[in-house]
């Protein structure tokens, strides 16, 4: 079976100027990796209609999903949907049920043009139900449209992940040492050309204690993990201490 997998798409000029700091690409990432969803690239676009486009394009023919963040609200550079309708081919029109799911929360005297861009969806897309503020996201194809500020991304996601082929959850083991990183990265690298099943990464740490690295393996088998482990358990006890954590 092949593995599963999804990139991020970004959109909004207030993330690249630093004026909005992300906080969706974390969670997403961390409910993907729950579901066997394998995240493989996050890019992060203005709002300008070539640019969006072809990052959609690009993406949504390379990985088995693409979801998407931002620009989906009621001003005028919220282009997201208008932008996905291209790629497709399609024409976007406004949706009497996300009309419906807006006046749920919106009196139908305050609901102007303004308010009523959310419920543009281009045609031949599913909506995505928006538990927080009622304007719903929607997918088409193997896209995901959902909104950029977090709890409302958030409650998205929840739909989403319901909608997806899942896969089989990737592990991880943490190996605690005291190992300063350039004592141990050689070692690592031919360790890791013996196996395939596992992915090895070491992140360095700066404490009261001096410096060490956290080596992490990856992998779908528990026994490929924990083998792995042993031995660079076994490689690296005799240059510092170390201490494998539980496979979770």
């Amino acid at each position: 079976m092949n593995d599963i997998t999804a990139a991020i798409l970004v959109i909004g000029d207030e993330i690249l100027s630093g004026r909005t700091k992300d906080k969706n690409i974390g969670y997403i990432a961390d409910c993907l990796t729950n579901v066997g969803v394998y995240l493989s690239e996050v890019r992060i676009v203005p709002d300008k209609e070539e640019k969006i486009i072809q990052a959609l394009d690009s993406l949504r023919n390379e990985y088995t999903y693409v979801l998407t963040t931002g620009g989906i609200g009621p001003t005028h550079d919220d282009i997201t949907a208008d932008c996905v309708a291209k790629a497709f081919g399609v024409e976007i029109s406004e949706n009497k049920e996300a009309i419906d799911m807006l006046l749920e929360r919106i009196p139908l005297e305050d609901l102007n043009e303004s308010r009523r861009r959310m419920a543009r969806i281009p045609h031949g897309a599913t909506l995505i139900e928006n538990s927080v503020s009622k304007a719903p996201g929607f997918n088409i194809g193997n896209v995901f449209v959902m909104a950029g500020v977090p709890s409302v991304m958030q409650a998205m996601l929840d739909v989403v992940i319901t909608r997806m082929e899942t896969g089989q959850k990737l592990l991880s083991c943490n190996i605690h040492t005291n190992i300063k990183e350039g004592d141990l990265a050689e070692i690592l690298r031919e360790i890791q050309k013996e196996t395939t099943s596992v992915i090895i990464g070491s992140y360095p740490y700066y404490n009261e204690s001096g410096y060490g690295a956290n080596v992490v393996c990856r992998g779908k088998n528990i026994d490929d993990i924990k083998s792995v482990a042993t031995i660079i358990k076994d490689k690296l006890s005799n240059i510092g201490n170390v201490e494998i954590g539980e496979i979770i």
